[in-house]
């Protein structure tokens, strides 16, 4: 069964190999009217890769270790969701996830209207570029990362997945970060084929038809990112719900290229402005998705979730580089019609671009912090990495400053002046007086009050907006947009409080005994060994008062894993609206007290409300495309 999955996988290559050339020769002949080959080898690319991904699946399900990637990544012990999970926790699964959802992705697309309303030759540019993508990842599979390698004898029990990726954030997060990797795509070939092809007379433009799928695309790596955070908040030792990891940065970067592609593709719809930008940013964002792959699977940089090295840094270093002179000999050496130009720096348009401007400089600092130890490299024998201490002091400025521009960027005219001029002077009130209470109230760190200040503003200001304006309510996209700006308000809300003013210390404990900390009353119950077929456990009982009044028990764990040497902690929390209490079991001391690490982290579940908003609220912007040049597209003559 393991050999007919290898040969899908393989069938699934050459039919978008033989794809990509065929959409190549044709294009060379100056033919587009055969696209129906393209999208046949785009549905049997699809149908394979889920074959193959189906046959994998169910290896997990029967414990079939004579399958390598089986053995690797499960056991006898491990539960029947995180069995399942363990399709994407190693390096040759997940890149066939990856390549499986990207395959779905493009299927989905051959059904959207948008796609339907597409000239011939921009489609058969589109397929020569996706297929091309899908069949490089299909020969990572087949050559440097193969997930159907089998072994002989078969082992009786697998090695076991990772404890710290046992926990309900694997079976999320990173399917959501490749559903939102694959969802780029889309918009990213379709830009440069357009490009490319050039736009046809009664064409949709490429930026409508591939809106949807880059919101969704979008809300995948948006709900990816914030699950991961949640997760690294509840595993300890990953740096509360952000390390500034490279695996963690990974994911961020395409989501700021990702994200300012999105609101300059605003400006080309509803202004005619930044086409060229639009398709470099979307071929940008598709870039830092490889690129993210890349940094995971190569080994340059050290991360505690890394997959290490594989063999396959080589060629998607190559693939990058290719992808990147690619687009720009489409963007930049490609006749393109001319553009609208840009209004004054004070106006939407221009506080618009900066704050795309913003975002890009993001990504560079992320990008370059990340890469840091490569680069010292090449002048010094020991690599110098960066702390979070770097990234907080270069990235909270340009965070406070971008939410500052949100607050205020809705109240600006397209092209200059301020509308709706009395509920703009009460946001700017809503700043100047929620910083002034804020500093009153103790609250002393500069970036942390200004970034509050502005939060609750951007809040102020996107509820004032929708309740005062009848037309905003009636359009389900502006409830879509504003709420995302709300959602984030929060997130931003919750990292001005919840880093620089979280309290933490350590003590060591004896059943019965209370410490007090930031007010708060901890009395440790019990203390007590438990076991499960996979783990033995230590479990402390913290009940937590507060003037007299029982809040709730802690029940922090330090575990181990009958397969793994390390002892594991597993975090407890008592949820809350302000201060939410957190305890860790760090151990046991020598006269038998329980060492355990207590902290308050105020706000903090504002973050995941926020979150929350933002992953759930773009489907309100999807919409069926509309376009100046709403008319038939001249397509094929068999209407493929």
């Amino acid at each position: 069964m393991y050999l007919f999955a290898y040969f899908c996988l393989l069938a699934a290559m050459f039919a978008a190999i033989a794809g990509t050339a065929y959409a190549a020769w044709n294009a060379w002949q100056n033919r587009s009217a055969r696209n129906v080959w393209l999208e046949r080898a785009q549905v049997v690319v699809t149908a394979l890769l889920t074959v193959a991904s189906i046959i994998l699946f169910i290896a997990f399900m029967r414990k079939d270790y004579s399958l390598a990637y089986v053995a690797d990544y499960s056991d006898n012990f491990l539960h029947l969701f995180y069995r399942m999970t363990a399709f994407w926790a190693g390096q040759a699964g997940s890149l066939l996830f990856w390549a499986w959802v990207t395959a779905l992705f493009g299927a989905a697309f051959l059904l959207a209207p948008g796609y339907k309303r597409l000239a011939a030759p921009t489609r058969q540019w589109y397929w020569m570029l996706f297929l091309l993508v899908e069949g490089f990842f299909l020969l990572l599979l087949t050559c440097w990362s193969n997930p159907f390698i089998t072994l002989t004898p078969a082992p009786g029990d697998g090695r076991g997945l990772n404890p710290l990726l046992q926990h309900p954030g694997m079976i999320f997060h990173p399917p959501l970060l490749f559903l939102g990797y694959a969802g780029f795509c889309i918009p990213g070939c379709l830009g440069l084929a357009q490009r490319i092809a050039g736009r046809q007379s009664g064409e949709l433009s490429w930026v409508a038809a591939a809106r949807n799928a880059s919101l969704v695309a979008w809300l995948f790596l948006t709900a990816g990112i914030i699950l991961g955070g949640w997760w690294s908040y509840m595993e300890l030792g990953w740096g509360g719900y952000w390390a500034w990891d490279p695996v963690e940065n990974a994911s961020l970067i395409p989501w700021f290229v990702g994200t300012a592609f999105l609101h300059t593709a605003v400006l080309e719809r509803r202004r005619g402005a930044l086409p060229r930008t639009n398709a470099f940013l979307a071929s940008l964002a598709l870039i830092t998705c490889f690129f993210a792959t890349y940094l995971v699977r190569s080994g340059v940089v050290d991360s505690l979730h890394a997959f290490g090295k594989g063999g396959v840094a080589l060629p998607l270093l190559i693939f990058i580089l290719s992808w990147i002179v690619l687009t720009v000999i489409a963007v930049y050496f490609t006749p393109h019609r001319d553009a609208k130009q840009l209004a004054g720096p004070l106006s939407r348009e221009g506080f618009l671009f900066m704050a795309v401007w913003l975002l890009i400089i993001l990504g560079v600092v992320i990008i370059l912090g990340t890469l840091w130890p490569i680069i010292t490299s090449i002048w010094s024998d020991t690599p110098v990495g960066l702390d979070q201490g770097f990234y907080n002091r270069v990235c909270l400025p340009f965070f406070v400053l971008l939410t500052v521009l949100l607050a205020v960027c809705p109240f600006l005219g397209w092209n200059k002046g301020i509308v709706r001029s009395t509920l703009f002077f009460g946001v700017v009130g809503v700043f100047f007086g929620v910083a002034v209470m804020f500093g009153l109230g103790g609250m002393t760190i500069p970036l942390a009050l200004l970034g509050a200040a502005a939060a609750l503003a951007v809040v102020v200001g996107s509820l004032g907006s929708l309740l005062s304006d009848k037309s905003l309510r009636r359009r389900r996209t502006a409830w879509g947009a504003y709420g995302v700006h709300f959602g984030l308000a929060l997130v931003v809300l919750g990292v001005a409080f919840s880093g620089p003013y979280k309290v933490e210390e350590d003590f060591l404990m004896a059943p019965g005994e209370s410490v007090v900390m930031d007010g708060y009353t901890f009395t440790l119950k019990d203390l007590h060994q438990g076991e499960t077929p996979g783990m033995i456990y230590l479990e402390a009982q913290l009940e937590v008062t507060r003037d007299g009044k029982v809040l709730g028990t802690l029940k922090p764990q330090r575990r181990a894993y009958r397969k793994f040497d390390s002892p594991f902690a597993e975090a407890s929390t008592i949820p809350r609206v302000g201060n939410e209490l957190y305890a860790t079991l760090l151990g046991l001391a020598q006269d038998g007290k329980a060492s355990l690490r207590l902290s308050t982290h105020p706000l903090i579940n504002w973050m995941w409300v926020g979150g929350t908003l933002m992953c759930i609220l773009p489907f309100l912007g999807l919409t069926r495309p509309r376009d100046p040049a709403d008319k038939p597209a001249p397509g094929d003559a068999n209407g493929a």
